[in-house]
């Protein structure tokens, strides 16, 4: 366990789960997942670390046990200063895999890190999510915790999808490629329900963000990241970048000429092809300057990956069709601790640093090569145009303008004074509006005010005398899942009476408490030991029926409902069920599908009205709204934590899409075969603990205790 002797009091979880993170010798470039932002979070952690205010950093990433990479992923803990640590997190497969395949693993991830932080001394102040894939993560740890949740996007789908669309790519590429449906929506979702979004620049906010329907400044803050400026800093007479330049000498005819660097992965988001023929395509340009071009490590192209694969292919097609040779450097390979070399190898040849990219969230390179003295050139879309209206070291170019590329680059190395302009401004100004001190402070400006009135759930809640002999759970929805055959029922009622003694039984309905239970006396179903009704939003214990007001004072955070009926009473095709089937917590409509709205236009219009809410469209015609905080699946965990029941020891039954989140994750999962199976056909069987049963109704249940031999585990 971390110790730490400094006074202070925040505890802060940062949440960034793809890419290879480790606190030494970072992978930067090895693929599309390990660049900027794995260094980011990293630096964070350790500048936060630094200052007097938090008590402990907790950098969360998945753990990896893979041949082929190394060892050190697989650590569950790797310290990064006294009070700073990465905590690698089990999901799906051992194995590495890019950030698009990990989407069926993240409620895994979410179980698994929520059952790790109740194992801690005491709850974080605040979490932190980084990247899509974390916002998923993050706002289920929110909704679970009731702690504040901050978010960075660091790139965003909606603008990612839109330069690929300009490349000529067709939505169906890019779905299949990038999965890019379930990115746009995890983003919407977080954006929704995050307490602060920090971004790296204005543009992110004015250009990227708008993209989407729940755009709020008043809840964004710019915060640039930092640089170090130990490491990264001018050329001086200590000749420690003469190693890397004998790798160039085997590459360039004149290697004396200035250098124009680009240093990025081999991306075809990082537009170096178009670069590459910038340069080829300039005489004049050739003739004054070399071009190297370091893009991530590599054996053999052969066995990169496909994106990879096709950039480096290109790049060489590309150079031998403009005979380049002797005037370009693609070296196969640097070590982490060259990086700054080759930036005071650059600057020592008076030459310049360029991003071309197709877009740039931020560009911490940028930011390298200007506290090592060198001029920039870069695209004009995203964080280049803060940090070069900050530092006024460079010049801006449209990334699909090859002419415009190479003439920026060009009034640089024809201009020396111009040149020393752009070198002294950098040198100067990054220190002043980009160290990571002045960023770590600006950040906790911003959060620390998030945690000073949050209530939270208590973390290590009493354990009822009524499980205490009973590590098992068995959860199941009513109506067409339960219930639809009567034999099958008969069953089910002997099998959970012949277990009571050592099996906890719940329902989980979307009925209110008097229907569930008038509906379990009509069909002599025993009464369960919890009832979790109205869809999560009621929380009931028997025999007294006691109600949990915890829970009730949880998911009424940010609960609107006058708002919600006016704003979705105005819409055709939804008429408000009976006052029966409404509730406090749940307002119910009966959802016609050839009049109303698609769901995905009316999860636009409560974004846009920035309701946090969460809505479901159960058996094709039933729609209902709940606090974003209830659902059966949150309060399932809920009651998990308080009867210390692993979630893998509690079988869950569903058949709609209320249920999602319920099978989800780490949860036992059966769906039971009925003619609304399809509403969950979504969950891919393969990767999640669900099982499809092929019997209907309460028969699916007793096929699934069959297939998990639930009562021997």
């Amino acid at each position: 366990m971390l110790e730490n002797t400094k006074t202070a009091s925040l505890y802060i979880v940062l949440i960034s789960i793809h890419g290879l993170i480790r606190g030494r010798d970072l992978e930067l470039g090895r693929d599309a997942d390990t660049g900027g932002q794995t260094k980011y979070v990293v630096e964070l952690a350790k500048a936060l670390a630094k200052q007097p205010l938090v008590e402990r950093v907790d950098l969360v990433t998945r753990r990896i046990v893979d041949g082929s990479v190394d060892f050190s992923y697989a650590e569950p803990v790797e310290p990064l200063a006294e009070n700073a640590q990465i905590v690698r997190i089990d999901a799906g497969p051992e194995a590495y895999i890019r950030k698009e395949e990990l989407w069926d693993h993240l409620d895994y991830f979410a179980d698994n890190l929520l059952s790790w932080l109740h194992r801690q001394p005491r709850w974080p102040d605040l979490l932190h999510s980084h990247y899509a894939d974390a916002g998923y993560v993050g706002v289920r740890l929110a909704h679970w915790t009731g702690l504040p949740l901050v978010h960075t996007g660091h790139s965003l789908g909606r603008d990612k999808c839109r330069r690929l669309l300009a490349l000529g790519l067709t939505m169906a590429d890019i779905e299949q490629r990038y999965h890019m449906s379930r990115r746009i929506d995890a983003e919407e979702e977080t954006l929704t329900n995050a307490d602060l979004v920090i971004t790296s620049t204005r543009n992110e906010i004015e250009d990227q963000y708008e993209l989407y329907d729940c755009h709020s400044s008043d809840r964004m803050a710019v915060v640039p990241p930092g640089t170090d400026l130990e490491k990264f800093h001018p050329p001086g007479s200590d000749g420690n970048e003469a190693a890397f330049a004998q790798t160039l000498e085997k590459f360039l005819i004149a290697p004396e000429k200035p250098m124009i660097l680009a240093l990025c992965r081999p991306d075809e988001r990082k537009n170096i092809v178009t670069l590459l023929e910038a340069y080829g395509e300039s005489p004049r340009l050739r003739q004054l300057a070399n071009l190297v071009i370091v893009a991530g490590n590599r054996e053999d192209i052969r066995e990169m990956g496909e994106g990879p694969q096709s950039v480096l292919t290109e790049l060489l097609l590309v150079a031998d069709y403009h005979d380049l040779y002797g005037r370009i450097a693609l070296p196969k390979r640097h070590a982490p601790e060259e990086v700054a070399d080759i930036y005071r190898l650059a600057a020592a040849s008076h030459g310049v640093f360029v991003n071309p990219a197709l877009t740039e969230p931020f560009g911490l390179t940028l930011l390298e090569a200007a506290a090592s003295g060198l001029p920039l050139v870069a695209t004009e879309n995203g964080g280049p145009v803060d940090i070069i209206g900050n530092c006024r070291n460079g010049l801006l170019v449209d990334p699909l303008d090859k002419t415009a590329i190479a003439e920026a680059l060009l009034t640089i190395l024809d201009n020396p004074e111009l040149w020393r302009e752009f070198s002294e401004n950098g040198l100067r100004n990054v220190a002043r509006h980009y160290s990571w001190d002045a960023h770590a402070e600006a950040y906790l400006d911003k959060v620390q005010p998030l945690t000073l009135h949050t209530v939270r759930l208590p973390k290590t809640p009493l354990i009822a005398k009524t499980g205490r002999y009973r590590n098992h759970a068995l959860f199941t929805d009513i109506d067409h899942t339960l219930l639809g055959d009567e034999a099958g029922l008969e069953e089910f009622v002997r099998t959970i009476r012949g277990n009571r003694k050592r099996l906890i039984f719940g329902i989980a309905t979307g009925r209110r408490l008097d229907s569930t239970l008038a509906v379990l006396k009509k069909h002599r179903i025993p009464l369960p030991d919890i009832l979790i009704t109205s869809l999560g939003t009621e929380i009931y214990y028997t025999p007294q029926l006691l109600a949990d007001i915890a829970w009730t004072y949880h998911i009424d955070h940010l609960w609107t409902p006058r708002v919600l009926r006016r704003l979705i009473g105005d819409l055709p095709g939804l008429r408000l069920q009976h006052k029966s089937e409404q509730s406090r917590f749940k307002l119910s409509y009966l959802y016609d599908g050839a009049a109303a709205p698609p769901l995905a236009e009316i999860l636009t219009l409560l974004r846009q009205q920035e309701l946090s809410v969460n809505p479901t469209l159960s058996f094709g015609q039933f729609f209902d709204v709940v606090p974003a905080r209830a659902s059966k699946g949150q309060a399932l965990r809920y009651f998990a934590r308080q009867r210390n029941i692993p979630l893998e020891r509690i079988l869950v039954a569903g058949g709609s899409g209320a249920d999602e989140d319920m099978v989800r994750g780490n949860t036992l999962g059966v769906v039971v075969a009925n003619r609304h199976r399809e509403e969950l056909s979504m969950l891919d069987e393969s990767s999640n603990s669900i099982y499809f049963a092929e019997r209907p109704h309460a028969w699916g249940l007793l096929e699934a205790i069959e297939h998990y031999d639930f009562f021997n585990l």
